[in-house]
C-alpha cells in the first residue's frame, strides 16, 4: 500500500470527511454506508477502530496507542506551528519559521491523517456536546479542545478563554504560539463559546464547583455567571468558594474594560465656568505665542507679548449622590452584572456617594456592599416579575438635594406598577434622570415602547447600548 493509486487516496479522504460532516450535523443514521467505509478503511490500514468513536477521548486514545500521539501533535492541514521543544520547554527560536506540512504519500498515511483530523473536530464539535453533560464529560471535552488547539499551533485555552490563555496542564501537542493566525480563528472561538455555554446550561454545575480542578478549568462567561447566580442558594463550602473565585475572575476582566472606558470618557473634562489660575505652571505657551504673532517686530526680531493665556485646570465633578436602581429579573442578568461593577467604580471616586438598589417583585438595598461587586452579585436574587415602585419608595429618602443627585434606572420597563409618575416628579424637582433600557455590547434587547415614548416626552430618552454610553451620559450631568 506504499504506492497507492492517487485517485484511490482521494476517494478515501473524501469518504472520511463526508462521514465527519454527517456526524457533526447528526446525519450519521442517514448515511450508514459512510460509517461502514470508515471502519473498512481503518481495518485495512491497521488503525484502531477507537479512532472512529467520538466517545473515546484523545487522552485515552494516545494512552492506549502511543504511536498515534505524534499524529495528534502534528499541525492540521493549512497550519504550520513551530516545532515543540523538549517536554515542558517552549519551542526553540530557530524552529519558529513555518514548515510545510508533510503530505501523505500512501493509503495508510492518507487514512490516518483524515481520521486524526476527523477525531479532533468530532470530539470538539460532535455528539459529545449534546444531551445531558456531567462534570467528567465537560472536563474530557475541555481536554479534547486543548488537543485541537495544540494541532492548530495555539496555547491551551486560546479558543475558549478571553485574553491570555493559561496553561492548565494540557497535552504537549503542537503548543506555543501559532506562526500565523489560524484559518477561521474567530469562527472557531464563536462556535466553541456557544457550545460551552449550552453545555454549562445542561450540566450539574454544583458537581463541577465541588471539584477545584474542574472548576478551575471553567471559562468565566456571562452564561456561567448566570448559572451560578441562579443556583447560589444551593452552594456551600468548597463549591461556594470556587464559585466566588469564578465570579471574581469574570468581574476582574470586565472591570478592566469598564475602568478604561471610564478614564477615556471622564479624563480632561474641564469646567469652563471656573477661570484659570494665573500661575506659570498653567501658562499656555503655544496659544500665547500664536495670539501675539501680530506683535512680531521683524527689524528687532522680537515678539512683544501684551497678553498671556492660561490653561483651565478646574475639573468638573460628579453629583454628590448617584442612585442606581436596577432590575434584577432573569432577563436583565447582563445589565445587573455590568451595573454592579460600574457602581463599584463610581463608589471609588472621591466625593461621590453611591446607592444601589436591585428589584424584581422585591427590593434589596445593596448599598453596604457597593464597593465589592462579587459580594453584591452573590446577594442578588434573580427572579421574575417587576415592581419598580417598591425600589423607588425605598430610594426616595436618599434624595435630599435633587440638583446634586443623579438617578440611573436600568430596566426593560415592562412593569405595570405606578413608577413613572414618581420618576417624572424626581425629574421635575431637579434630579438628573437617566433611564437605561439595557447594558450590552451585542445582541437583541426589547424595551417597552410605551414608556420609551413617555421618557422621551419628559426630556429623558431611554439609553440602550454599551456601558460606555451610560458613562458618557453621567459625564454630561457632571
Amino acid at each position: 500500500m506504499s504506492a497507492a493509486d492517487p485517485e484511490l487516496m482521494q476517494r478515501a479522504r473524501q469518504g472520511l470527511y463526508w462521514r465527519l460532516m454527517s456526524a457533526l450535523f447528526e446525519q450519521g443514521d442517514a448515511a450508514p454506508n459512510l460509517e461502514s467505509l470508515a471502519r473498512e478503511l481503518a481495518k485495512t490500514t491497521d488503525l484502531p477502530v477507537e479512532l472512529l468513536d467520538p466517545k473515546v477521548t484523545v487522552d485515552v486514545l494516545v494512552h492506549r496507542f502511543p504511536k498515534l500521539k505524534p499524529e495528534f501533535s502534528r499541525p492540521l492541514p493549512g497550519f504550520s506551528p513551530p516545532s515543540a521543544g523538549p517536554e515542558g520547554e517552549p519551542p526553540a527560536p530557530e524552529s519558529a519559521a513555518p514548515q510545510p506540512a508533510e503530505s501523505p504519500t500512501d493509503l495508510k498515511s492518507t487514512v490516518q491523517r483524515a481520521l486524526v483530523v476527523s477525531k479532533l473536530l468530532l470530539n470538539a464539535f460532535g455528539p459529545n456536546t449534546q444531551g445531558s453533560v456531567t462534570a467528567q464529560q465537560y472536563g474530557a471535552w475541555a481536554r479534547d479542545v486543548e488537543w485541537l488547539e495544540g494541532a492548530l499551533g495555539l496555547p491551551p485555552g486560546s479558543l475558549r478563554q478571553s485574553g491570555n490563555a493559561q496553561n492548565t496542564g494540557a497535552p504537549s501537542g503542537g503548543g506555543g504560539e501559532a506562526t500565523r493566525p489560524p484559518i477561521g480563528d474567530d469562527e472557531l472561538k464563536a462556535g466553541l463559546a456557544t457550545l460551552e455555554a449550552d453545555m454549562i446550561h445542561r450540566m450539574d454545575l454544583r458537581e463541577v464547583l465541588k471539584d477545584p480542578v474542574l472548576s478551575e478549568r471553567l471559562t468565566p462567561s456571562m452564561a456561567l455567571l448566570e448559572q451560578i447566580l441562579w443556583d447560589k442558594g444551593n452552594l456551600s463550602g468548597p463549591a461556594l468558594q470556587n464559585a466566588k473565585r469564578l465570579i471574581a475572575r469574570y468581574v476582574d476582566e470586565l472591570s478592566k474594560v469598564l475602568k478604561l472606558q471610564m478614564r477615556q470618557v471622564t479624563s480632561r473634562v474641564h469646567d469652563h465656568r471656573v477661570p484659570p489660575r494665573r500661575i506659570f505652571r498653567n501658562l499656555d505657551m503655544k496659544r500665547t505665542v500664536w495670539k501675539n504673532l501680530t506683535n512680531w517686530d521683524p527689524n528687532e526680531r522680537r515678539l512683544y507679548v501684551d497678553r498671556l493665556f492660561y490653561r483651565r485646570t478646574g475639573k468638573k465633578s460628579l453629583p454628590t449622590k448617584l442612585l442606581i436602581i436596577v432590575d434584577q429579573s432573569g432577563s436583565m442578568t447582563s445589565a445587573m452584572v455590568q451595573t454592579t461593577i460600574l457602581a463599584s467604580i463610581f463608589a471609588a471616586l472621591p466625593k461621590v456617594i453611591v446607592h444601589l438598589f436591585a428589584f424584581d417583585t422585591r427590593v434589596i438595598d445593596l448599598t453596604p456592599y457597593v464597593h465589592d461587586p462579587v459580594e453584591t452579585l452573590l446577594r442578588t436574587k434573580l427572579g421574575g416579575g417587576n415592581d419598580m415602585r417598591l425600589a423607588l419608595d425605598l430610594a426616595a429618602p436618599c434624595i435630599d438635594s435633587p440638583q446634586n443627585t443623579a438617578v440611573v434606572v436600568i430596566s426593560d420597563f415592562y412593569d405595570w406598577s405606578d413608577f413613572f409618575s414618581v420618576l417624572r416628579q424626581w425629574k421635575e424637582s431637579g434630579c438628573h434622570l437617566i433611564p437605561v433600557g439595557s447594558l450590552h455590547t451585542t445582541g437583541y434587547f426589547s424595551v417597552n415602547p410605551e414608556y420609551a415614548a413617555k421618557f422621551k416626552e419628559i426630556g429623558a430618552p431611554i439609553l440602550s447600548g454599551s456601558p460606555k454610553k451610560l458613562i458618557e451620559q453621567i459625564k454630561k450631568v457632571m
